[in-house]
């Protein structure tokens, strides 16, 4: 099935569908910890219960966007990507908070004025969907345009450098290169 969504889907769309999905895997583990955190040991802490679902669906994120997503992205080394990454969700971590924070306590909807029941809905409708929503444009655009700047090659090396020597980050291109280069017989300068 895979294969048949590959082959239907144009080159320049693939990267967003596997943000998509990367996307929703992590949004799966954000709102299920959620769920669990704000309906038992911080029921009465929603945003701290919402920051740790979210740090902990982040980690996540940046794993598998780094290593799926935006493989074929890249033009920094590791630590400066992951610094990168991990300030732009923290960004994105703020603008997910807020229509939370507008819902529980600007428009009231907590245990104070409403039954549970509702509360939980409010609380899903601002964190885990419009919440969710702003987080994910802001992500995709930065990490495009911060995180993962440059395109490279479909092996993940940048454009005219085969080998991979120039990506930054990682020698794994380097150290290919020269083993190729090791098997290849030697010939004399005339």
């Amino acid at each position: 099935m895979i294969e048949r969504v590959r082959e239907l889907l144009p080159p320049k769309y693939r990267e967003l569908a596997k943000f998509l999905v990367v996307g929703g895997t992590a949004w799966i583990v954000d709102t299920g910890l959620f769920t669990l955190f704000s309906h038992t040991i911080l029921i009465d802490k929603v945003i701290r219960a919402k920051a740790i679902s979210i740090l902990i669906s982040t980690v996540l994120s940046y794993v598998l966007n780094r290593e799926w997503s935006f493989r074929t992205r890249g033009g920094r080394e590791r630590h400066h990507e992951a610094l990168l990454f991990f300030l732009v969700n923290g960004l994105a971590l703020g603008l997910n908070l807020i229509p939370l924070g507008i819902s529980h306590y600007l428009l009231g909807f907590n245990i104070a004025h409403h039954s549970r029941l509702t509360v939980s809905v409010a609380d899903f409708i601002s964190a885990n969907i419009i919440g969710t929503g702003v987080g994910m444009v802001f992500r995709y655009w930065a990490y495009r345009r911060f995180v993962f700047p440059e395109e490279l090659g479909e092996l993940g090396t940048a454009p005219g450098d085969p080998a991979g020597v120039g990506h930054a980050g990682d020698n794994k291109g380097a150290r290919a290169s020269r083993a190729r280069d090791s098997d290849l017989p030697r010939s004399r300068p005339s």
